[in-house]
């Protein structure tokens, strides 16, 4: 828990927890000359002084706006689009449409140009940041002898399966045709591959052919006594290496001697201060930045047993080759690096003001993040991450226009106070909350010198969608929401505007999360829309699954993609405003059982996660669902089920002594499913003295207050109380 140091000189007049003020002293500050822990304070002292009053001020711009739409639906039923659309105009919600054009600069290629995925990884699990760092590259064939994405039909033998690496070589032979075909023939004929004169020389027994584009070749490299020889190929952008190897157990068994197919995958990683973490005092925030500061330096390690082995992780050197022509050509190893800060409504223990009044931890992020990025910036971490000298802050749960111009002031604020230039900072900018999305336009003029990426995200956005709609009805049921009026036209207008705002080729824009990680076949059929939608990016749960999601970029060219979408209307704002509530014919028409499942559903996934961020600390984890089928979540999934069953608990679709009923019977069910997690203290034994059962009921019964349907208060309070009554791990 928070052990805070009164205020002194040595803090900036800021009341700062023992741990966080150690880690800026003894390892934040520590390669940095210039820049004493007194300065630090009093920069982070100096932005809370400038900028606190001016978030509380929007905060309560928010509250006002929302009471006004309550107080219009109550008295609007059945109000259109139309008609909300003049409401919302009349108020102030909705701004009149700008023309923006981004005019941002200093961007890395890997953002700007690149289209790939994204990972997006908790800062407060080293072990998993790094394997995300490192997922920039891939193996294709682990992601296939690994996954259901190739079925097996056999009972697979112990060690390495020599059927199942055949049906792995064959599946990648289908691949290499497919994406970098030959000018005759198959690779799965091929018997050596080599570079020579500039060229691919694919030997077969029927003689010799080459690549029917010459031009996707980019260069090879020699054998070492450190790794095999390699052909480096590469498609819309992105590269992928055949390791050679004959020596190799798979390379025995390839035609060719080819011991793998490395994919260049997660082009980007989001290392997240947000939603995927549970960070609710000093100590957390302490771990977390820890994690930050050790990818920026490059010297981040975690230790860890695997299999009764020790195993120690660290960043991926860059990779080598030769060019063409002949000279040196290095390819990054790791993931660009971007860091996601807290909101605007987010405020920390960690650090208070003199008189005990919470800080705004985005700055604080803000700050901490900026400094440990100065290692790299300088160049004194052990490998670079943005080689254009910039650094890459996603700032989540904006409303509007003036509270994206109020992050591009603060940012402005970090870089002078570090002596940074001027647009060093860069924003991305989550497109999930609806005041965001139907004033995009404004929202990116806002920050058009800065501003790297727009994106869309199904649950929080949802989540948003049923507070601000809360008081117009009960809205439609879950799965439902996903084929609505307003859903589609969030996708696609999201995409339409970045373009006509001049993102291609500048910026990234990005589509969400697959939830499913062991279902990379269903993630295969289904993920490449996100680059036939025109997206340059979309999340993913896991460096595998990143590997797999490569593949929709080699098949779909999105610059030319984006080129086609440009070209279509926009789409129309008003269809945003087509509100997702049911008709009192179909509430009326809802069965007994449906409102049963729909609720059970809904308990189910609130219980599954709260258990862990509450219990454990764990901020995103695959959690079961009620089928038991594994899904990965953070903070949004939360954020969505709780507000659906407040909105049909205010409408009386649902009852409280269902909803409790409901939320005892499957706190039993998770705990079976939590029954083997290190440890896990049930709920049901004593449901009225679980810290996680009771936040998972308050985040129902004042969903419809809760400003935002945001669960961070909640969570971090009972969390809090679990750290001091139960102390546990995090």
């Amino acid at each position: 828990m928070v052990n805070t140091v009164s205020a002194d000189q040595a803090t900036g007049g800021l009341r700062v927890d023992a741990a966080l003020r150690a880690f800026v002293a003894d390892e934040l500050l520590a390669g940095l000359d210039d820049l004493s822990p007194e300065r630090f304070w009093a920069m982070l002292a100096g932005l809370q002084h400038r900028f606190a009053g001016r978030i509380n001020q929007l905060l309560a711009r928010r509250d006002e706006l929302q009471a006004r739409i309550d107080a219009w639906h109550t008295a609007h039923p059945d109000a259109d689009a139309a008609a909300c659309e003049a409401f919302l105009t009349e108020i102030g919600y909705l701004v009149p449409p700008v023309e923006a054009r981004i005019e941002v600069a200093g961007v890395d290629p890997e953002i700007a140009e690149v289209a790939g995925p994204q990972l997006v990884v908790p800062a407060t699990v080293p072990r998993y940041a790094l394997n995300a760092a490192n997922a920039r590259w891939g193996s294709l064939y682990d992601a296939l002898y690994g996954t259901d994405e190739l079925p097996l039909d056999h009972e697979p033998a112990p060690g390495y399966d020599e059927r199942r690496g055949a049906q792995v070589i064959a599946e990648a032979d289908g691949l290499l045709d497919e994406l970098f075909p030959l000018a005759q023939g198959s690779h799965a004929e091929v018997t050596a591959y080599a570079v020579t004169g500039g060229a691919l020389v694919a030997e077969m027994a029927s003689g010799q052919t080459a690549l029917a584009d010459p031009a996707q070749l980019a260069g090879h490299r020699e054998a070492s006594a450190d790794q095999g020889a390699a052909v480096l190929l590469v498609r819309n952008g992105l590269h992928v290496e055949l390791t050679i190897d004959r020596e190799h157990q798979v390379g025995r068994q390839h035609h060719a001697g080819v011991t793998d197919v490395v994919l260049e995958a997660a082009v980007t990683t989001i290392v997240d201060l947000e939603d995927s973490v549970a960070t609710v005092d000093g100590e957390d925030k302490a771990a977390a930045y820890r994690t930050w500061l050790g990818l920026m330096t490059g010297e981040l390690v975690a230790v860890f047993d695997s299999g009764g082995r020790r195993v120690e992780r660290r960043m991926h050197p860059d990779r080598r080759y030769t060019a063409l022509d002949g000279s040196p050509r290095t390819l990054p190893g790791r993931s660009l690096l971007l860091l996601r800060t807290v909101g605007h409504h987010m405020t920390t223990p960690a650090v208070r003001t003199a008189e005990g009044a919470e800080i705004a931890e985005g700055l604080l992020d803000a700050l901490v993040g900026a400094v440990a990025a100065l290692y790299d910036l300088r160049g004194r971490g052990r490998h670079r991450n943005s080689r254009a000298g910039s650094v890459y802050l996603v700032k989540p749960k904006q409303h509007g226009p003036d509270e994206v111009a109020l992050t591009v002031e603060t940012f402005a604020a970090v870089e002078e106070a570090l002596g940074l230039a001027p647009g060093t900072l860069k924003i991305g900018i989550m497109d999930e909350e609806k005041r965001t999305s139907v004033n995009l336009e404004s929202c990116i003029a806002a920050a058009a010198d800065r501003v790297i990426f727009v994106n869309t995200g199904f649950l929080d956005r949802t989540g948003d969608e049923i507070h601000t709609c809360f008081a117009a009805g009960p809205v439609v049921r879950k799965a439902e929401m996903r084929s609505t009026t307003w859903l589609g036209a969030y996708e696609d207008r999201n995409v339409d505007v970045a373009l006509r705002a001049g993102f291609a080729g500048r910026a990234q824009i990005g589509k969400g999360m697959w939830t499913k990680p062991a279902a990379m076949a269903d993630m295969i059929a289904q993920k490449i829309a996100h680059p036939r939608s025109g997206a340059s990016t979309a999340w993913v749960p896991s460096p595998t699954a990143a590997t797999l999601h490569a593949l929709h970029y080699h098949r779909v060219d999105v610059r030319a993609r984006q080129r086609e979408v440009a070209a279509r209307p926009l789409t129309e704002r008003r269809r945003l405003l087509e509100i997702p509530v049911l008709s009192a014919q179909a509430a009326a028409g809802l069965t007994a059982a449906a409102r049963r499942h729909e609720l059970e559903t809904n308990a189910q996934s609130i219980l599954g996660y709260v258990v862990r961020w509450v219990g454990l600390g764990i901020g995103c984890s695959t959690v079961p669902d009620l089928d038991n089928v594994g899904l990965m979540e953070d903070r949004a999934t939360l954020r969505i089920s709780s507000q659906h069953i407040a909105n049909w608990l205010h409408h009386g679709l649902v009852d409280e002594e269902a909803v409790r009923e409901t939320f005892a019977r499957m706190a039993a069910l998770v705990d079976e499913q939590n029954a083997g997690e290190p440890g896990y203290r049930p709920m049901s034994a004593d449901l009225q003295g679980s810290e996680s059962f009771q936040a998972a009921l308050e985040l129902v019964f004042a969903g419809r207050t809760e400003p935002g349907g945001y669960t961070e208060r909640i969570l971090t309070n009972w969390r809090q109380m679990a750290k001091k009554t139960r102390p546990v791990s995090a």
